[in-house]
């Protein structure tokens, strides 16, 4: 089957797509889409569109109709990450919290970003990977830093062959992104040349490693993902929320989730050095600097 578009006609079982917001959302053939749809940010995330990609997640997990959702984004990049500097930052607003942390905004020191990344980063993302509905990512172009933690988190993976990964937040003197999945999602030496040298990580490569599980050219990515979608979907629903259950539970026995909790704990620590240091959380950088630090070290890597 193909994705729905913004013209389809709803019936009972569909849901039109809501042009107006961050992100977008469609049920057909028992197949839930959530659309990242900030295209002219490259489909960076505020705080906006991550509760929006909440909301969207429990109204598929909510529909016994869903068998299987698909996460995507508009435009010409899956996601350039979070969202450090565009005109919608929000960093600064307060959110109906769907956790249990408090408020942010009023708070002092490396309260402010701990409890903010509680919220929005760290937990938003365990309680996604946990939903016992089987989710893929439709990756193409761009997946940085905190587009990463929207991808690893989904079960699935089928990439375009010009999709890219990358997390080169080492530059900042950070960790790696607050969701650490990376020494899971590829081997610890790999894991370790992939953080330390920021390098852009191609899709075959990416495949090799076990991270993506198909790459298929860029035109074909949509049949693709979808074909494997309505494949997963013709599965009963409890058997698909156990398997899912079962693999989750082996990985955190493996560690996954405490050493989440220690990097999640140094990444701040890694915050709150930046600001003593240099008075900025990022070490300096912000989105323009960050683009102009990747296409830097992209030339460099291709001489």
């Amino acid at each position: 089957m193909s994705a729905p578009d913004q013209n389809f006609v709803s019936r009972p079982d569909e849901a039109v797509y809501e042009t107006d917001a961050p992100v977008k959302y469609a049920v057909a053939d028992g197949i839930a889409t959530v659309t990242m749809s900030r295209v002219e940010f490259n489909n960076a995330q505020n705080s906006q569109m991550t509760y929006a990609l909440d909301a969207a997640f429990r109204r598929a997990v909510d529909d016994d109709a869903v068998k299987v959702i698909v996460l995507r984004g508009d435009g010409r990049h899956f996601s350039a990450g979070h969202d450090i500097g565009t005109p919608g930052r929000d960093i600064n607003k307060p959110f109906e919290r769907v956790h249990m942390w408090w408020d942010h905004t009023n708070k002092p020191g490396g309260e402010y970003l701990y409890a903010r990344e509680q919220e929005v980063y760290l937990n938003m993302c365990r309680r996604w990977r946990d939903m016992p509905k089987p989710t893929i990512a439709m990756v193409q172009g761009a997946c940085v830093a905190g587009g990463l933690m929207l991808a690893w988190v989904c079960d699935l993976i089928v990439a375009s062959d010009d999709a890219f990964f990358q997390d080169p937040v080492v530059r900042m003197g950070i960790p790696g992104v607050e969701y650490f999945a990376h020494p899971y999602e590829l081997n610890p030496r790999i894991a370790k040349e992939f953080l330390m040298t920021g390098d852009r990580m191609g899709a075959e490569r990416a495949w090799q490693m076990g991270m993506v599980n198909k790459v298929v050219p860029r035109a074909e990515l949509e049949a693709a993902t979808y074909a494997l979608a309505a494949r997963i979907a013709a599965q009963p629903r409890m058997g698909l929320a156990l398997t899912k259950q079962a693999i989750n539970h082996v990985e955190d026995l493996q560690g996954k989730r405490t050493a989440m909790d220690a990097v999640f704990a140094w990444h701040h620590f890694a915050h709150t050095h930046n600001e003593l240091l240099s008075g900025d959380k990022l070490g300096g950088y912000d989105a323009r600097a960050m683009a102009s630090a990747n296409k830097r070290a992209a030339t460099e890597g291709e001489a």
